[in-house]
């Protein structure tokens, strides 16, 4: 095998490694690796419910509120953003006697919140591995020419973003409200913001709707 061959036989087997790397970076990358219940919940019907967003660019928590609440919306029960009832800019915190007041103005007896934690950043490098190619046999020379290199995959450094988000559900039932059920999950390699926030919200609502809250 000449030069040129084992060149493109090394640039085909990094394309197939890359291509490999980037397989599968939407929902089925978005999962809960923890839930709690309230074992005292003995179930409810919730009526109203108030999507909040605790934190992140005022943009992408509207995008997260509203794709949430579209989720939870079905015939009996209403999920409402709240940065329609209590715009916040960025970085801005929450006035809880304003909150208290939207609760009990607009009927809320339930508020599911949601934070991001943290995002973590992950480097794993991937060690090249060793091809040999099919020998050619005609004459001594081409078949020791042909199997004497070892041809490799180039070495690559494979980095993972994770996003971890934390999703609470009250009940307003009680003064300070009461837990119902929290959930941390890890979105990894999210393509894009909005792309997270769809199965975010998507896996928030099956395991809301498993667990009988709504």
């Amino acid at each position: 095998m000449g030069d040129a061959l084992r060149k493109q036989a090394i640039l085909i087997l990094a394309v197939f490694a890359v291509l490999g790397s980037l397989t599968g970076l939407d929902a089925g990358n978005t999962k809960f690796v923890f839930t709690w219940m309230n074992p005292y919940y003995s179930g409810g019907h919730f009526k109203t419910i108030l999507v909040l967003g605790i934190n992140g660019k005022a943009v992408n928590r509207a995008e997260f509120e509203d794709r949430l609440s579209a989720e939870i919306t079905r015939p009996g029960i209403s999920a409402i953003p709240s940065y329609s009832l209590l715009p916040r800019p960025n970085s801005t915190p929450l006035v809880m006697s304003e909150l208290r007041d939207v609760v009990r103005g607009q009927n809320i007896d339930a508020i599911i919140a949601t934070r991001l934690i943290k995002v973590k950043k992950s480097v794993t490098e991937i060690p090249g591995q060793v091809y040999t190619p099919y020998p050619y046999y005609n004459s001594f020379y081409g078949y020791y020419g042909t199997i004497y290199p070892e041809v490799y995959s180039p070495d690559y450094l494979r980095v993972e973003r994770t996003a971890q988000i934390e999703t609470n559900f009250y009940s307003t039932l009680k003064p300070d409200g009461e837990l119902i059920w929290t959930g941390t999950s890890d979105t990894v390699n999210p393509q894009s913001p909005s792309k997270a926030i769809d199965a975010v919200a998507k896996l928030i609502v099956e395991t809301l709707e498993k667990q009988k809250i709504i």
